[in-house]
């Protein structure tokens, strides 16, 4: 397989599309090429902003689909994962149907990620070890925010801000603000990963994985790859 260089973050630029001899066996090693390469053209260019910005699809109760954009704050070989408010829109319609879609796309690079599959929430200690790497002020938003309910106007939330902060005060210590009980994360179980590469003419190339057993991204035996039509 023919990965991205991280020294060469333009290689991808003209949109050379995406050849079955490139993929691999199974979605992971690809996944990881493909971030890898969006996150070192983000530190050299201007025109791939947030690399890791995520759009995620819920259903709600009515059955209608609700998207919103994330960051994508965890990956591996189980799957791409974001933290949020458990008491957040998204978390409540995960917790009655946790169907999940996502997609990663960086357009300058003619390149994207479909995901589609299951929501699990994150391990505890795994959200502590992120919660602890956060910024201070991050951290206290986590707080400050009672992320997706209505709020008065921008007055409520700065008051809510000045309240954590007195609750909280900085003292440069990594448990100057606690986890939240309120306060974790998803990862998406994929069961279909999608690879979307950008050519000319729109005569696009998209390689798809489909589970077919219960091993992770990187399993070669727990996916059946094909091709769709642009």
């Amino acid at each position: 397989m023919s990965t991205p260089d991280p020294k060469d973050p333009g290689h991808v630029a003209h949109g050379g599309g995406l050849l079955e001899s490139d993929v691999p066996a199974s979605p992971y090693p690809l996944l990881r090429a493909w971030v890898d390469a969006a996150l070192a053209a983000a530190a050299a260019r201007e025109d791939v902003p947030e690399p890791s910005a995520m759009a995620v699809a819920t259903v709600d109760p009515d059955g209608a689909p609700n998207v919103r954009t994330v960051l994508m704050r965890f990956l591996d070989e189980r799957g791409p994962g974001f933290v949020t408010n458990l008491r957040s829109t998204k978390a409540d319609e995960l917790a009655a149907n946790p169907r999940i879609a996502a997609t990663l796309t960086w357009p300058s690079l003619f390149r994207a990620v479909r995901f589609r599959g299951v929501a699990e929430l994150v391990d505890r200690r795994e959200v502590e070890a992120y919660f602890s790497s956060r910024p201070y002020g991050s951290r206290l938003s986590a707080w400050a925010s009672e992320q997706s309910r209505p709020a008065r106007d921008r007055e409520e939330l700065e008051e809510r801000w000045v309240a954590a902060l007195a609750r909280f005060p900085d003292r440069g210590r990594v448990d100057d603000v606690p986890v939240p009980d309120f306060w974790g994360g998803y990862r998406v179980r994929c069961d279909e990963v999608e690879f979307w590469a950008g050519r000319r003419d729109r005569l696009h190339d998209r390689i798809v994985f489909a589970r077919t057993g219960h091993g992770t991204l990187s399993d070669a035996g727990s996916w059946a790859r094909s091709r769709r039509q642009p």
